[in-house]
Formats: structure tokens, C-alpha cells, sequence
């Protein structure tokens, strides 16, 4: 049974910082690309990042470039996302996802995903 664990959520100010985790289970997580996404009250949910199978290859929606980091430990079977300079809109709840082969921002692509976690960014 393939498990993904988030975690590292809570409220920050604006200009803040966290860094989130997802702990992967049931799966061998090196076949997988792993993927961040989000979603705000009252939106639909959207690709914040990804990462690819070796962690050689990052992508980032415009919004977060420069400001949040993708990574990966396939030791640990665990994706991170590391948020800084945080601002209100960043405000949502974020999931892990996981993907067999190719890296990809398109959610339907995506077989497995965490509960989420939530992300408050005060103003």
C-alpha cells in the first residue's frame, strides 16, 4: 500500500520560511518523480513543483521561482520543499504526489498523493 506522508506546515509570517516533507512508503520511490502542489481556499488545485527520478531535473510554476526548492533523498524515500520568502497568496494546503517515470506538472499524471499540509503565510 503506497503511503505519502506530508509535513512541515504551519503559519508564518510574511518574508518568512518553511520547509516541507513527504515521506514515501509502499513504493520504489527512485522509479517515482515526485511533484508539489497546492491548493488555496476557494481555488482549484495547482503544480507548485517537481522533481525528477535523480533529482537532476527541477521545474517551478513562475510564482514560487526564486523563492522555493524542490529536492530529494532516495535514501530517506523523502521530497522536500523548501519555501522562503513566503507571502500571503502562498497561503493553501500543499500535497505530495508521485509519479511513475518522467517528471510532469500535470496533475492528472500523478497516481499517488499525500493528505497535504497546511500553509498559512500572514500578512
Amino acid at each position: 500500500q503506497v503511503q505519502l506522508v506530508e509535513s512541515g506546515g504551519g503559519l508564518v509570517q510574511t518574508g518568512g520560511s518553511l520547509r516541507l516533507s513527504c515521506v514515501a512508503s509502499g513504493l520504489t520511490f527512485s522509479s517515482y518523480s515526485m511533484g508539489w502542489f497546492r491548493q488555496a481556499p476557494g481555488k482549484e488545485r495547482e503544480f507548485v513543483a517537481t522533481i525528477s527520478r535523480n533529482g537532476g531535473i527541477t521545474t517551478y510554476t513562475n510564482s514560487v521561482k526564486g523563492r522555493f526548492t524542490i529536492s530529494r533523498d532516495n535514501a530517506k524515500n523523502t521530497v522536500y520543499l523548501q519555501m522562503n520568502s513566503l507571502k500571503p497568496e502562498d497561503t493553501a494546503v500543499y500535497f505530495c504526489a508521485a509519479k511513475l517515470g518522467i517528471s510532469s506538472s500535470q496533475e492528472y499524471e500523478y497516481a499517488y498523493w499525500g493528505q497535504g499540509t497546511q500553509v498559512t503565510v500572514s500578512s
